[in-house]
Protein backbone atom coordinates (compact mmCIF):
# COMPACT_ATOMS: atom_id res chain seq x y z
CA UNK A 1 0.00 0.00 0.00
CA UNK A 2 1.48 3.23 -1.19
CA UNK A 3 2.17 6.40 0.74
CA UNK A 4 2.98 9.57 -1.19
CA UNK A 5 6.74 9.90 -0.82
CA UNK A 6 6.69 13.65 -0.22
CA UNK A 7 3.93 13.30 2.39
CA UNK A 8 5.82 10.42 4.00
CA UNK A 9 8.98 12.54 4.19
CA UNK A 10 7.08 15.39 5.89
CA UNK A 11 5.70 12.99 8.50
CA UNK A 12 9.17 11.54 9.13
CA UNK A 13 10.68 15.03 9.51
CA UNK A 14 7.98 16.03 11.99
CA UNK A 15 8.47 12.82 13.99
CA UNK A 16 12.23 13.33 13.97
CA UNK A 17 11.84 16.93 15.25
CA UNK A 18 9.71 15.79 18.20
CA UNK A 19 12.19 13.04 19.09
CA UNK A 20 15.22 15.35 18.83
CA UNK A 21 13.58 17.98 21.05
CA UNK A 22 12.49 15.47 23.70
CA UNK A 23 15.68 13.40 23.78
CA UNK A 24 17.81 16.57 23.70
CA UNK A 25 16.09 17.87 26.84
CA UNK A 26 16.61 14.56 28.62
CA UNK A 27 20.28 14.54 27.57
CA UNK A 28 20.95 18.08 28.82
CA UNK A 29 19.18 17.36 32.12
CA UNK A 30 21.08 14.12 32.72
CA UNK A 31 24.39 15.75 31.77
CA UNK A 32 23.77 18.67 34.14
CA UNK A 33 23.01 16.26 36.97
CA UNK A 34 26.14 14.21 36.19
CA UNK A 35 28.32 17.34 36.23
CA UNK A 36 26.84 18.41 39.56
CA UNK A 37 25.25 21.62 38.30
CA UNK A 38 22.25 20.86 40.49
CA UNK A 39 21.20 18.26 43.04
CA UNK A 40 19.39 14.99 42.34
CA UNK A 41 16.08 16.43 43.59
CA UNK A 42 16.36 19.41 41.26
CA UNK A 43 17.21 17.06 38.39
CA UNK A 44 13.92 15.22 38.94
CA UNK A 45 12.06 18.54 38.77
CA UNK A 46 13.64 19.12 35.35
CA UNK A 47 12.71 15.61 34.25
CA UNK A 48 9.07 16.27 35.16
CA UNK A 49 9.09 18.96 32.48
CA UNK A 50 9.77 16.37 29.75
CA UNK A 51 6.07 15.76 28.88
CA UNK A 52 5.66 19.52 28.44
CA UNK A 53 8.67 19.58 26.10
CA UNK A 54 7.11 16.73 24.13
CA UNK A 55 3.82 18.62 23.74
CA UNK A 56 5.56 21.86 22.76
CA UNK A 57 7.72 20.03 20.21
CA UNK A 58 4.62 18.43 18.71
CA UNK A 59 2.95 21.83 18.39
CA UNK A 60 6.09 23.35 16.88
CA UNK A 61 6.48 20.51 14.36
CA UNK A 62 2.87 20.64 13.16
CA UNK A 63 2.89 24.44 12.75
CA UNK A 64 6.31 24.54 11.09
CA UNK A 65 6.43 23.54 7.39
CA UNK A 66 8.71 20.51 7.19
CA UNK A 67 10.44 20.75 3.81
CA UNK A 68 13.77 19.88 2.26
CA UNK A 69 13.20 20.68 -1.40
CA UNK A 70 14.05 24.26 -2.41
CA UNK A 71 15.25 25.28 1.07
CA UNK A 72 18.52 27.20 1.50
CA UNK A 73 20.72 27.00 4.59
CA UNK A 74 19.31 30.36 5.72
CA UNK A 75 15.74 29.05 5.41
CA UNK A 76 16.69 25.96 7.44
CA UNK A 77 18.23 28.27 10.06
CA UNK A 78 15.02 30.32 10.23
CA UNK A 79 12.99 27.12 10.64
CA UNK A 80 15.37 25.98 13.38
CA UNK A 81 15.03 29.34 15.17
CA UNK A 82 11.22 29.24 14.92
CA UNK A 83 11.06 25.65 16.21
CA UNK A 84 13.49 26.40 19.06
CA UNK A 85 11.62 29.59 19.96
CA UNK A 86 8.29 27.78 20.29
CA UNK A 87 9.70 24.95 22.42
CA UNK A 88 12.01 26.97 24.67
CA UNK A 89 9.68 29.98 24.83
CA UNK A 90 6.77 27.79 25.89
CA UNK A 91 8.97 26.08 28.44
CA UNK A 92 10.07 29.40 29.99
CA UNK A 93 6.50 30.67 30.14
CA UNK A 94 5.40 27.48 31.92
CA UNK A 95 8.32 27.73 34.39
CA UNK A 96 7.56 31.39 35.12
CA UNK A 97 3.80 30.79 35.48
CA UNK A 98 4.29 27.86 37.86
CA UNK A 99 7.04 29.71 39.80
CA UNK A 100 9.52 26.86 39.55
CA UNK A 101 12.52 28.74 40.85
CA UNK A 102 14.61 25.56 41.00
CA UNK A 103 14.75 25.30 37.19
CA UNK A 104 18.26 26.17 36.09
CA UNK A 105 18.37 28.95 33.46
CA UNK A 106 21.82 27.84 32.25
CA UNK A 107 20.42 24.40 31.51
CA UNK A 108 17.51 25.91 29.58
CA UNK A 109 19.88 28.16 27.61
CA UNK A 110 22.18 25.22 26.85
CA UNK A 111 19.18 23.21 25.70
CA UNK A 112 18.13 26.04 23.35
CA UNK A 113 21.61 26.13 21.78
CA UNK A 114 21.68 22.34 21.43
CA UNK A 115 18.18 22.18 19.93
CA UNK A 116 18.90 24.92 17.37
CA UNK A 117 22.22 23.34 16.36
CA UNK A 118 20.79 19.81 16.14
CA UNK A 119 17.77 20.94 14.12
CA UNK A 120 19.91 22.94 11.68
CA UNK A 121 22.55 20.21 11.29
CA UNK A 122 20.02 17.43 10.68
CA UNK A 123 18.03 19.52 8.18
CA UNK A 124 21.18 20.54 6.30
CA UNK A 125 22.46 16.96 6.23
CA UNK A 126 19.16 15.52 5.04
CA UNK A 127 18.89 18.19 2.34
CA UNK A 128 22.32 17.22 1.05
CA UNK A 129 21.65 13.49 1.43
CA UNK A 130 18.28 13.35 -0.32
CA UNK A 131 18.76 16.06 -2.92
CA UNK A 132 22.50 15.85 -3.72
CA UNK A 133 24.43 13.01 -2.08
CA UNK A 134 21.85 10.27 -2.47
CA UNK A 135 20.65 9.80 -6.02
CA UNK A 136 17.30 8.04 -5.92
CA UNK A 137 17.19 5.15 -8.38
CA UNK A 138 14.82 5.88 -11.21
CA UNK A 139 12.87 2.69 -10.50
CA UNK A 140 11.76 4.22 -7.19
CA UNK A 141 10.51 7.48 -8.70
CA UNK A 142 6.79 8.17 -8.51
CA UNK A 143 5.53 7.04 -11.94
CA UNK A 144 2.76 9.35 -13.15
CA UNK A 145 0.44 9.36 -16.18
CA UNK A 146 -1.25 12.66 -16.98
CA UNK A 147 -4.51 12.59 -18.93
CA UNK A 148 -4.37 15.72 -21.07
CA UNK A 149 -1.70 17.76 -22.82
CA UNK A 150 -3.02 21.30 -22.59
CA UNK A 151 -1.70 24.23 -20.56
CA UNK A 152 -3.23 22.94 -17.29
CA UNK A 153 -1.67 19.51 -17.77
CA UNK A 154 1.75 20.99 -18.55
CA UNK A 155 1.51 23.32 -15.56
CA UNK A 156 0.64 20.39 -13.32
CA UNK A 157 3.64 18.40 -14.60
CA UNK A 158 5.92 21.35 -13.86
CA UNK A 159 4.48 21.80 -10.35
CA UNK A 160 4.93 18.11 -9.53
CA UNK A 161 8.57 18.27 -10.58
CA UNK A 162 9.14 21.43 -8.51
CA UNK A 163 7.55 20.05 -5.34
CA UNK A 164 8.80 16.45 -5.37
CA UNK A 165 11.40 15.71 -2.71
CA UNK A 166 12.12 12.11 -3.65
CA UNK A 167 11.83 12.14 -7.44
CA UNK A 168 9.01 11.91 -9.92
CA UNK A 169 8.75 10.72 -13.50
CA UNK A 170 6.01 11.77 -15.89
CA UNK A 171 5.69 8.57 -17.92
CA UNK A 172 3.48 10.17 -20.57
CA UNK A 173 0.71 12.65 -21.30
CA UNK A 174 -2.29 10.93 -22.86
CA UNK A 175 -4.18 13.25 -25.19
CA UNK A 176 -7.93 12.52 -25.65
CA UNK A 177 -7.97 14.55 -28.88
CA UNK A 178 -6.51 12.52 -31.79
CA UNK A 179 -5.96 15.66 -33.88
CA UNK A 180 -5.08 18.19 -31.20
CA UNK A 181 -3.50 21.17 -33.03
CA UNK A 182 -1.59 22.22 -29.89
CA UNK A 183 0.51 19.04 -29.93
CA UNK A 184 3.54 19.18 -32.19
CA UNK A 185 4.61 16.13 -34.29
CA UNK A 186 7.73 15.79 -32.13
CA UNK A 187 5.61 15.66 -28.96
CA UNK A 188 3.17 13.24 -30.57
CA UNK A 189 6.07 10.85 -31.20
CA UNK A 190 7.52 11.42 -27.75
CA UNK A 191 5.92 12.07 -24.39
CA UNK A 192 2.41 12.89 -25.67
CA UNK A 193 0.50 9.73 -26.65
CA UNK A 194 -3.08 8.80 -27.49
CA UNK A 195 -5.59 8.18 -24.71
CA UNK A 196 -6.55 4.77 -26.12
CA UNK A 197 -3.06 3.53 -25.14
CA UNK A 198 -3.99 3.73 -21.43
CA UNK A 199 -4.95 0.02 -20.98
CA UNK A 200 -1.72 -1.10 -22.67
CA UNK A 201 0.42 1.22 -20.50
CA UNK A 202 -1.29 0.09 -17.27
CA UNK A 203 -0.77 -3.55 -18.31
CA UNK A 204 2.90 -3.26 -19.25
CA UNK A 205 4.45 -0.48 -17.15
CA UNK A 206 4.85 0.53 -13.52
CA UNK A 207 2.30 3.29 -12.87
CA UNK A 208 1.69 4.76 -9.41
CA UNK A 209 -0.78 7.50 -10.26
CA UNK A 210 -3.02 8.62 -13.11
CA UNK A 211 -3.94 12.31 -13.01
CA UNK A 212 -6.86 13.68 -15.02
CA UNK A 213 -6.33 17.23 -16.24
CA UNK A 214 -8.80 17.73 -19.11
CA UNK A 215 -11.78 20.02 -19.81
CA UNK A 216 -15.17 18.78 -18.62
CA UNK A 217 -16.21 18.24 -22.24
CA UNK A 218 -14.20 15.01 -22.16
CA UNK A 219 -16.16 13.52 -19.25
CA UNK A 220 -17.32 10.48 -21.26
CA UNK A 221 -13.75 9.55 -22.22
CA UNK A 222 -12.52 10.03 -18.64
CA UNK A 223 -15.16 7.62 -17.31
CA UNK A 224 -13.28 4.79 -19.04
CA UNK A 225 -10.05 6.08 -17.46
CA UNK A 226 -11.63 5.84 -14.00
CA UNK A 227 -12.80 2.28 -14.72
CA UNK A 228 -9.33 1.22 -15.94
CA UNK A 229 -7.65 2.67 -12.83
CA UNK A 230 -10.12 0.96 -10.53
CA UNK A 231 -9.60 -2.36 -12.31
CA UNK A 232 -5.81 -2.19 -12.00
CA UNK A 233 -5.84 -0.82 -8.44
CA UNK A 234 -4.02 2.37 -9.51
CA UNK A 235 -4.61 5.67 -7.71
CA UNK A 236 -6.61 8.15 -9.81
CA UNK A 237 -6.33 11.87 -9.17
CA UNK A 238 -8.57 14.48 -10.70
CA UNK A 239 -8.40 18.28 -10.75
CA UNK A 240 -12.11 18.99 -11.03
CA UNK A 241 -15.31 17.04 -10.24
CA UNK A 242 -15.83 13.43 -9.18
CA UNK A 243 -16.63 10.47 -11.39
CA UNK A 244 -18.78 7.46 -10.60
CA UNK A 245 -16.16 5.15 -9.13
CA UNK A 246 -16.28 2.69 -6.25
CA UNK A 247 -13.56 4.44 -4.32
CA UNK A 248 -12.42 3.33 -0.86
CA UNK A 249 -10.91 6.69 -0.02
CA UNK A 250 -10.98 10.19 -1.51
CA UNK A 251 -8.43 12.74 -0.43
CA UNK A 252 -7.43 16.29 -1.22
CA UNK A 253 -3.84 17.45 -1.49
CA UNK A 254 -2.11 20.52 -2.90
CA UNK A 255 0.69 20.55 -5.45
CA UNK A 256 1.90 24.09 -5.06
CA UNK A 257 -1.28 26.17 -5.36
CA UNK A 258 -3.13 23.49 -7.37
CA UNK A 259 -5.79 21.36 -5.59
CA UNK A 260 -5.80 17.67 -6.59
CA UNK A 261 -8.37 15.05 -5.60
CA UNK A 262 -7.15 11.45 -5.19
CA UNK A 263 -9.33 8.37 -5.65
CA UNK A 264 -7.83 5.41 -3.81
CA UNK A 265 -9.15 1.96 -4.78
CA UNK A 266 -7.87 0.68 -1.43
CA UNK A 267 -7.69 2.20 2.04
CA UNK A 268 -4.58 4.38 2.40
CA UNK A 269 -4.50 5.53 6.02
CA UNK A 270 -0.95 6.86 6.23
CA UNK A 271 -0.63 6.70 10.03
CA UNK A 272 -1.77 3.07 10.06
CA UNK A 273 0.62 2.19 7.22
CA UNK A 274 3.49 3.65 9.22
CA UNK A 275 2.44 1.58 12.25
CA UNK A 276 2.26 -1.51 10.00
CA UNK A 277 5.83 -0.89 8.79
CA UNK A 278 7.12 -0.29 12.33
CA UNK A 279 5.48 -3.53 13.54
CA UNK A 280 7.06 -5.42 10.62
CA UNK A 281 10.52 -4.15 11.51
CA UNK A 282 10.14 -4.73 15.26
CA UNK A 283 8.91 -8.33 14.88
CA UNK A 284 11.53 -9.27 12.28
CA UNK A 285 14.41 -7.75 14.26
CA UNK A 286 13.18 -9.41 17.48
CA UNK A 287 12.87 -12.81 15.76
CA UNK A 288 16.28 -12.71 14.02
CA UNK A 289 18.42 -14.05 16.95
CA UNK A 290 16.05 -17.03 17.34
CA UNK A 291 15.96 -17.71 13.60
CA UNK A 292 19.72 -17.78 12.99
CA UNK A 293 20.35 -21.28 14.46
CA UNK A 294 17.44 -22.66 12.41
CA UNK A 295 18.79 -20.97 9.28
CA UNK A 296 22.22 -22.53 9.81
CA UNK A 297 20.74 -26.00 10.35
CA UNK A 298 18.48 -25.81 7.29
CA UNK A 299 21.37 -24.51 5.17
CA UNK A 300 23.52 -27.51 6.17
CA UNK A 301 20.70 -29.97 5.38
CA UNK A 302 20.14 -28.42 1.96
CA UNK A 303 23.85 -28.61 1.08
CA UNK A 304 24.07 -32.24 2.25
CA UNK A 305 20.92 -33.27 0.39
CA UNK A 306 21.65 -31.92 -3.10
CA UNK A 307 24.04 -29.79 -5.07
CA UNK A 308 23.34 -26.14 -5.55
CA UNK A 309 22.97 -22.91 -3.59
CA UNK A 310 21.21 -22.70 -0.23
CA UNK A 311 18.90 -19.90 -1.31
CA UNK A 312 16.66 -19.57 -4.34
CA UNK A 313 16.03 -16.08 -5.70
CA UNK A 314 13.09 -15.63 -8.01
CA UNK A 315 11.69 -12.46 -9.63
CA UNK A 316 8.29 -11.66 -8.15
CA UNK A 317 5.79 -8.88 -8.82
CA UNK A 318 5.19 -6.51 -5.93
CA UNK A 319 3.50 -3.19 -5.22
CA UNK A 320 2.24 -1.51 -8.40
CA UNK A 321 3.90 -4.29 -10.46
CA UNK A 322 7.44 -3.43 -9.33
CA UNK A 323 9.65 -6.50 -9.59
CA UNK A 324 11.95 -7.71 -6.82
CA UNK A 325 13.98 -10.82 -6.00
CA UNK A 326 12.09 -12.96 -3.48
CA UNK A 327 14.36 -15.13 -1.30
CA UNK A 328 13.52 -18.70 -0.31
CA UNK A 329 15.42 -21.72 0.91
CA UNK A 330 16.04 -23.87 -2.16
CA UNK A 331 13.59 -26.78 -2.07
CA UNK A 332 14.06 -28.01 -5.64
CA UNK A 333 16.88 -29.31 -7.78
CA UNK A 334 18.86 -26.63 -9.58
CA UNK A 335 17.33 -27.49 -12.99
CA UNK A 336 13.74 -27.11 -11.74
CA UNK A 337 12.99 -24.04 -13.84
CA UNK A 338 14.15 -25.77 -17.03
CA UNK A 339 12.07 -28.87 -16.21
CA UNK A 340 8.86 -26.89 -15.61
CA UNK A 341 7.65 -27.45 -19.17
CA UNK A 342 8.02 -31.21 -18.70
CA UNK A 343 5.53 -31.27 -15.83
CA UNK A 344 3.35 -28.26 -16.59
CA UNK A 345 0.67 -30.50 -18.12
CA UNK A 346 0.34 -32.17 -14.71
CA UNK A 347 -0.71 -28.92 -13.03
CA UNK A 348 -3.31 -29.68 -10.32
CA UNK A 349 -4.32 -26.06 -9.74
CA UNK A 350 -6.78 -23.97 -11.66
CA UNK A 351 -6.07 -20.42 -12.75
CA UNK A 352 -2.67 -18.86 -13.54
CA UNK A 353 -0.69 -20.78 -10.90
CA UNK A 354 1.22 -24.07 -10.89
CA UNK A 355 0.75 -26.61 -8.08
CA UNK A 356 1.65 -30.29 -8.05
CA UNK A 357 1.42 -32.54 -4.99
CA UNK A 358 4.25 -34.92 -5.88
CA UNK A 359 6.47 -32.64 -7.92
CA UNK A 360 9.55 -34.69 -8.99
CA UNK A 361 11.66 -31.53 -9.01
CA UNK A 362 11.41 -31.19 -5.19
CA UNK A 363 14.29 -32.56 -3.07
CA UNK A 364 13.86 -34.68 0.07
CA UNK A 365 14.71 -31.78 2.37
CA UNK A 366 12.59 -29.56 0.13
CA UNK A 367 9.46 -31.59 0.85
CA UNK A 368 9.94 -31.14 4.58
CA UNK A 369 10.70 -27.41 4.56
CA UNK A 370 7.78 -26.82 2.19
CA UNK A 371 5.34 -28.74 4.36
CA UNK A 372 6.48 -26.79 7.42
CA UNK A 373 6.78 -23.47 5.50
CA UNK A 374 10.40 -23.14 6.64
CA UNK A 375 11.38 -22.46 3.03
CA UNK A 376 9.56 -19.11 3.27
CA UNK A 377 11.50 -17.77 6.29
CA UNK A 378 14.32 -16.06 4.30
CA UNK A 379 11.64 -13.69 3.01
CA UNK A 380 12.04 -11.90 6.32
CA UNK A 381 14.95 -10.25 4.48
CA UNK A 382 12.50 -8.95 1.87
CA UNK A 383 10.42 -7.55 4.74
CA UNK A 384 13.44 -5.73 6.17
CA UNK A 385 14.16 -4.28 2.72
CA UNK A 386 10.60 -2.98 2.47
CA UNK A 387 9.74 -5.12 -0.56
CA UNK A 388 7.25 -7.20 1.41
CA UNK A 389 5.25 -7.03 4.62
CA UNK A 390 4.56 -9.74 7.18
CA UNK A 391 0.89 -9.70 6.14
CA UNK A 392 -0.33 -9.21 2.59
CA UNK A 393 -1.23 -11.14 -0.58
CA UNK A 394 1.50 -13.56 -1.62
CA UNK A 395 3.75 -12.14 -4.36
CA UNK A 396 3.13 -13.70 -7.78
CA UNK A 397 5.79 -14.97 -10.17
CA UNK A 398 6.19 -13.40 -13.60
CA UNK A 399 4.82 -16.56 -15.23
CA UNK A 400 1.65 -16.47 -13.13
CA UNK A 401 1.07 -12.76 -13.70
CA UNK A 402 1.39 -13.13 -17.47
CA UNK A 403 -1.49 -15.62 -17.37
CA UNK A 404 -3.90 -13.33 -15.52
CA UNK A 405 -7.12 -13.33 -17.53
CA UNK A 406 -9.17 -10.80 -15.52
CA UNK A 407 -8.30 -7.17 -14.91
CA UNK A 408 -9.53 -7.39 -11.33
CA UNK A 409 -6.76 -9.91 -10.60
CA UNK A 410 -4.27 -7.07 -10.98
CA UNK A 411 -5.83 -5.25 -8.04
CA UNK A 412 -3.55 -7.41 -5.89
CA UNK A 413 -0.71 -5.10 -6.93
CA UNK A 414 -2.31 -2.11 -5.19
CA UNK A 415 -0.92 -3.34 -1.85
CA UNK A 416 2.49 -4.54 -0.73
CA UNK A 417 2.81 -8.36 -0.91
CA UNK A 418 3.35 -10.31 2.27
CA UNK A 419 4.54 -13.52 3.87
CA UNK A 420 1.00 -14.53 4.74
CA UNK A 421 -2.58 -13.44 4.11
CA UNK A 422 -6.09 -14.80 4.61
CA UNK A 423 -5.29 -17.73 2.34
CA UNK A 424 -2.56 -19.03 4.66
CA UNK A 425 -5.01 -19.22 7.58
CA UNK A 426 -7.95 -20.50 5.50
CA UNK A 427 -6.74 -23.66 3.79
CA UNK A 428 -3.54 -22.58 2.01
CA UNK A 429 -2.84 -24.65 -1.12
CA UNK A 430 -6.07 -26.62 -0.76
CA UNK A 431 -8.01 -23.57 -1.94
CA UNK A 432 -8.88 -23.05 -5.60
CA UNK A 433 -7.42 -20.06 -7.41
CA UNK A 434 -10.79 -18.28 -7.41
CA UNK A 435 -11.11 -18.78 -3.65
CA UNK A 436 -7.54 -17.60 -3.18
CA UNK A 437 -8.19 -14.47 -5.27
CA UNK A 438 -11.45 -13.76 -3.43
CA UNK A 439 -9.63 -13.86 -0.08
CA UNK A 440 -6.89 -11.54 -1.36
CA UNK A 441 -9.45 -9.03 -2.63
CA UNK A 442 -11.34 -9.30 0.66
CA UNK A 443 -8.14 -8.50 2.54
CA UNK A 444 -7.45 -5.50 0.29
CA UNK A 445 -10.99 -4.13 0.67
CA UNK A 446 -11.25 -4.73 4.43
CA UNK A 447 -7.65 -4.06 5.47
CA UNK A 448 -7.02 -2.82 8.99
CA UNK A 449 -4.31 -3.23 11.60
CA UNK A 450 -6.58 -5.49 13.65
CA UNK A 451 -7.04 -7.77 10.64
CA UNK A 452 -3.24 -8.02 10.28
CA UNK A 453 -2.87 -8.98 13.95
CA UNK A 454 -5.62 -11.61 13.65
CA UNK A 455 -3.85 -13.19 10.69
CA UNK A 456 -0.52 -13.23 12.53
CA UNK A 457 -2.14 -14.88 15.58
CA UNK A 458 -3.76 -17.57 13.40
CA UNK A 459 -0.67 -18.13 11.27
CA UNK A 460 1.45 -20.21 13.65
CA UNK A 461 -1.31 -22.79 14.45
CA UNK A 462 -2.07 -23.08 10.72
CA UNK A 463 1.58 -23.71 9.87
CA UNK A 464 2.01 -26.23 12.68
CA UNK A 465 -1.13 -28.10 11.55
CA UNK A 466 0.14 -28.03 7.95
CA UNK A 467 -3.38 -27.54 6.58
CA UNK A 468 -3.29 -27.44 2.81
CA UNK A 469 0.50 -27.10 2.59
CA UNK A 470 2.37 -28.48 -0.38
Amino acid sequence: MRISKSTHLVRLLQTQDVLVATLGFLLITQLAGFLGIFSRDVMFIHLWLTPLVLILAFVASTTNTARLHGQSLLQHALSAARFTGIVVGGLLIAVFASQLGEVNRIVIFSYAVLLFAAFLFIRAFLSWYYLTGRKEHEDNFLKVLIIGSGPRARKLAARYSEHSDWGIQIVAMLDPEPQNPHVTPAERNGQVRALDELPFILDTQVIDEVIVCTPRSFSEEITSVAAACEEHGVCLKYMADLYDMQTKQIGLEHVGELPVLSFEPVVQDESKLIVKRVVDLMLVIAATPFMLPLFILVALLIKLDSRGPVFFLQPRVGLNKRQFKMIKFRSMFTDAEERLKEVEHLNEADGPIFKMKDDPRVTRVGRFIRRTSIDELPQLTNVLLGQMSLVGPRPMSLRDVEQFSLGVQRKRFSVKPGLACLREVSGRSALSFDEWLALDLKYIDEWSLSLDFKILLKLLPAVIAGDGAQ
